[in-house]
């Protein structure tokens, strides 16, 4: 493109707006028709946006009469073959939990968004927490796979809403989209480009002579290729365990051979699943581990470390679920300790203690509402690295 074409080109939009505003234009541009929800603190500004906007795109809005009935409202939408999305907190999410675990099961792709506030129970509607990390990948019962995003920006948060569509459709799974109220309320100036030419992910559809066809028989992918509705293949979807035709059993090698895929299937695709961050971890003896509005405080904790000669870095996972465990062992291996601050009472920390086994792992814990400074995290590490220091040349 020469200088003249350049200058004639359409630049990208510049907009002011809020973490919620952009996950429903993520929503849009990754090609979401169908969402359902029922308003609560602090998510509903997308569904208010999605529900003016929505309609321009001939898609659908509704608001359904509680949360069971959103996610199932979803689940169905997905399985007539459209993008659907609900959004929700910490409340609404608890009562998604067994149609979560449904749609893991029977694997129908969909986005479910989850904005933590303060909890247990009603908890601080308004003020932030990170309390739903475990919740996200364990909140329904039985074993089953899952993925979860966890953005720290406006502009991230509109580019991992359509990441979380498209790993929905490669994967068949639900894709949880995790971030707090902070970084939901929180309004930056981003650049949007125009996305009508972006290639969006498709679901692999059933193809073929449809006797032959059964709806969870997988190639080497581990990705069942679904049936487009009307096309003529016959389904049967259910929560009970399955054989690859569709119907309930108990035959145990059905059930290993079956469950088994599903409990796979995300390993075969980590290349695209997995997402993270790394800042200043070459040389650092203190390595710092966080998300959404505690990992954007740790970035700025980093410059006031290494202005006091502490050598902090910063590894903040963007996908939470399955946890990046590799990229963290990697670099976590040059550093004397590890600091994870978090607003919960300790979730976070412990995957990583278990990832890294042996490696000297503090919780820096904050559960009332009041997000950890940058200033209190470069102390703790300034503490933690002459700590760590000390007990090395004892």
């Amino acid at each position: 493109m020469n200088a003249v074409d350049t200058a004639l080109a359409p630049k990208p939009a510049v907009r002011l707006i809020s973490g919620n505003h952009a996950c429903a234009l993520g929503a849009l541009a990754a090609g979401c028709r169908f969402f359902a929800g029922y308003p609560i603190t602090p998510s509903s500004e997308i569904a208010e946006r999605l529900s003016r906007l929505l309609p321009e795109v001939d898609g659908v809005f509704v608001q359904m009469e509680d949360e069971i009935a959103s996610i199932a409202a979803v689940i169905g939408a997905s399985m007539g073959g459209v993008k659907a999305l609900t959004a929700t907190s910490g409340p609404g999410f608890s009562l998604k939990q067994e149609n979560i675990g449904y749609a893991a099961g029977a694997e129908i792709p969909c986005v479910i968004v989850n904005v933590m506030r303060g909890g247990p129970s009603t908890g601080m509607p308004t003020r932030p927490a990170q309390g739903d990390i475990m919740q996200a990948r364990w909140g329904s019962h039985g074993d089953y796979p899952i993925v979860v995003l966890a953005p720290a920006s406006v502009r991230e948060i509109y580019d991992e809403t359509m990441r979380a569509f498209d790993l929905a459709e490669t994967c068949r799974t639900p894709v949880v989209l995790l971030y707090d109220q902070v970084i939901a309320q929180l309004a930056e100036t981003v650049e949007l480009g125009d996305t009508s030419d972006l290639a969006r992910t498709e679901r692999k559809w059933a193809s073929g002579p449809r006797a032959a066809y059964q709806p969870y028989a997988a190639d080497e992918d581990g990705i069942p290729a679904m049936s487009r509705p009307g096309a003529g293949y016959r389904v049967h979807t259910t929560g009970l365990n399955h054989a690859e035709n569709g119907f309930p059993t108990q035959n145990p090698e059905a059930v290993a051979r079956n469950l088994g895929r599903l409990l796979t299937k995300l390993d075969r695709h980590r290349d695209a699943i997995d997402s993270w961050q790394t800042i200043n971890c070459d040389d650092a003896e203190v390595l710092i581990v966080a998300i959404g509005i505690s990992a954007r405080a740790a970035t700025r904790a980093l410059d006031i470390a290494r202005a006091r000669g502490v050598r902090a870095g910063l590894f903040r996972p963007i996908t939470l679920w399955p946890f990046p465990e590799t990229a963290l062992r990697e670099v976590a291996a040059r550093a004397r300790a590890v600091l994870v601050p978090e607003m919960n009472a300790g979730q976070l920390s412990l995957e990583v203690e278990r990832i890294l086994g042996g490696k000297r792992v503090e919780g820096m814990h904050r559960f009332n509402g009041e997000p950890i400074t940058p200033a209190e995290i470069a102390a703790r590490a300034e503490s933690l690295a002459k700590a760590a220091l000390a007990k090395e040349t004892r």
